[in-house]
């Protein structure tokens, strides 16, 4: 098999990879979108051919688009990231809310490319919840209807077991039989 770099694919089956029209591939191409690599049209019956990378590119330009991103939103995003030197487009990961495009460039950074490439955050909820959960485990709490207040559950250990007694389902039947 030839090398990558040796290999380049004609508009035809450049646009049934990425599942887009030729229209939109003649399109992308002429406005500098996605120029293929391999090489460009020189004058009238030259053949573009694309790289596998191009065709990436073109796949995720499209996934962007059916995900509701407007191509001026997309075109913008792909312009950032070329000014800040990135070359291969195909090397970064793409998220997008429908709206936006974020580049993830690691778990803890994300980057809105539509907005200069000022970094966003994200807050798991499940972490905030698991927080909070620990945090009012060691402080007063009081009974919604009555006022009185409520003893904290027992402590549990890493396998889940509980200490001082039982555990928070007996808990809450013992009071409801007392109260």
């Amino acid at each position: 098999m030839a090398d990558a770099d040796d290999v380049g694919y004609r508009g035809p089956t450049a646009c049934h990879a990425a599942g887009i029209s030729y229209r939109q591939l003649d399109y992308w191409a002429r406005t500098g979108l996605v120029v293929p690599s391999v090489r460009d049209a020189s004058g009238s019956g030259s053949q573009r051919l694309y790289s596998f990378r191009d065709i990436v590119v073109l796949k995720v330009v499209k996934r962007l688009l059916d995900a509701g991103v407007s191509l001026q939103n997309i075109r913008k995003a792909i312009d950032t990231l070329r000014s800040r030197g990135v070359g291969d487009l195909a090397g970064i990961t793409l998220i997008s809310d429908g709206t936006t495009v974020y580049e993830c460039r690691s778990p803890e950074e994300v980057v809105d490319l539509l907005q200069g490439g000022q970094g966003v955050f994200g807050i798991a909820i499940s972490g905030a919840f698991k927080e909070i959960e620990g945090t009012l485990s060691h402080l007063p709490a009081e009974a919604a209807t009555t006022g009185e207040e409520v003893p904290a559950p027992p402590a549990t250990g890493s396998a889940g077991d509980t200490y001082a007694g039982g555990d928070e389902l007996a808990m809450r039947r013992a009071r409801r039989r007392a109260g």
